[in-house]
């Protein structure tokens, strides 16, 4: 799986609340209409303008807080390709493999809001093509690339009816 796009960068900590907000919990049946605020209160131009294939870049600790699943469903839904962080929450990493969303491990310092990245995920190589440098990442267990590559956990049950480890 190899993706391009351009990067919106984020710090630290955000979490489920400031990536899919609460006060819209009424809209939680209205995916598409909610994934129009996704992380409005981290950046309020993001879900105005991203772009299909967009990559969010982040700091430490994405995700954290409550184990809301709409977090990373909207953040798919607004068009980002793929999520770079220092370090993930826990279950957010785990519900955005299971919704198809690649999620990936390194160090994103060096990576500023606008570069273009290209990202390998079989191979753990990105590319930073703005500014001509390349990162290793700890490529995504062969497992949850066939996730992944179905879309996430419910559409690869439904072709395969279940996980063969």
């Amino acid at each position: 799986m190899k993706m391009n796009g351009r990067v919106w960068k984020f710090g630290d900590s955000i979490s489920t609340d400031q990536i899919s907000p609460g006060r819209y919990f009424h809209l939680r049946t209205d995916l598409p209409e909610l994934a129009k605020h996704t992380l409005e209160d981290a950046r309020e131009d993001y879900a105005p303008n991203v772009k299909q294939g967009d990559i969010v870049v982040t700091g430490r600790n994405f995700g954290m807080g409550s184990s809301r699943e709409h977090a990373p469903i909207v953040i798919k839904m607004s068009g980002a390709s793929v999520v770079v962080a220092k370090s993930f929450a826990r279950i957010f990493y785990r519900n955005a493999i299971n919704i198809g969303l690649p999620a990936i491990i390194c160090d994103t310092d060096r990576i500023d809001d606008g570069d273009e990245l290209s990202i390998d995920l079989e191979a753990g190589r990105l590319i930073d093509k703005t500014k001509g440098f390349e990162f290793t990442f700890s490529p995504i267990p062969p497992v949850m690339m066939k996730i992944l590559s179905e879309g996430g956990l419910v559409a690869y049950i439904k072709k395969h009816g279940g996980l063969k480890i």
